[in-house]
């Protein structure tokens, strides 16, 4: 791919969205720590100054790639959740019910939750202020959109949906890290099965993370 010199704003659009794209399609290769921003301009075909007149940093770029990957996911998710969650349940069932579609759906988009889990630790550094406002930003629509789908399904948990919402990604991101063992543990695991109790199907996992979270929420009958 090669770019003649952005001289409008939609040309400058379109490098931003190729260089999204692009290190999307590398996130379906690799795990976050490994993207940089050498390879990534090696790909999108800019120069590393190039791209870093489009975003300030290789964290940037991730930045806005997990505020795309969660509004795409949310708008699945929404389908996903009318599809799996009976409303005549009782409150019991449909929390239930919410925990088997979150935890299947998150499951499934591993770069986006190895997205989440780089989140505060990682991503939210090496960034301006101005980044970091619109981050938060995007990331306050999008809670609100998945706390008006869970108030939506589980009406019982409106005045925690919030705080349900940012905890099941949370739990989501930090689960994720231990689900692809490297080489080196897996080994160990073969060696010593009885080692294996820590080794953690993710879907699994969250799941009694969520139910165990909504449970607690639920108003006391």
């Amino acid at each position: 791919m090669t770019f003649q010199r952005a001289r409008s704003e939609e040309q400058r659009e379109v490098r931003r969205r190729a260089i999204l794209e692009t290190t999307s399609a590398m996130l379906d290769e690799m795990p976050v720590a490994e993207v940089s921003l050498n390879e990534l301009s090696r790909r999108v075909g800019l120069a590393k100054t190039a791209v870093l007149r489009y975003f300030e940093s290789r964290e940037a770029v991730l930045l806005d790639l997990l505020d795309d990957r969660t509004t795409t996911w949310l708008a699945d998710l929404e389908q996903e959740l009318a599809h799996g969650v009976s409303p005549s349940g009782s409150a019991m069932q449909r929390a239930e019910q919410t925990a088997d579609v979150l935890s299947g759906s998150l499951s499934t988009r591993t770069v986006l939750c190895d997205l989440i889990n780089a989140q505060g630790g990682v991503l939210e550094h090496n960034v301006s202020v101005e980044v970091i406002r619109r981050h938060k930003r995007a990331s306050l629509d999008n809670l609100a959109v998945m706390a008006a789908l869970a108030r939506k399904h589980l009406p019982e948990i409106t005045d925690h949906a919030e705080e349900f919402c940012l905890n099941a990604l949370i739990m989501a991101g930090a689960l994720s890290a231990y689900t692809s063992p490297p080489p080196s543990l897996l080994a160990a695991y073969e060696a010593e099965p009885a080692l294996a109790v820590h080794q953690i199907d993710l879907r699994t996992a969250l799941r009694l993370a969520i139910i165990t979270s909504l449970i607690g929420m639920l108003p006391r009958p």
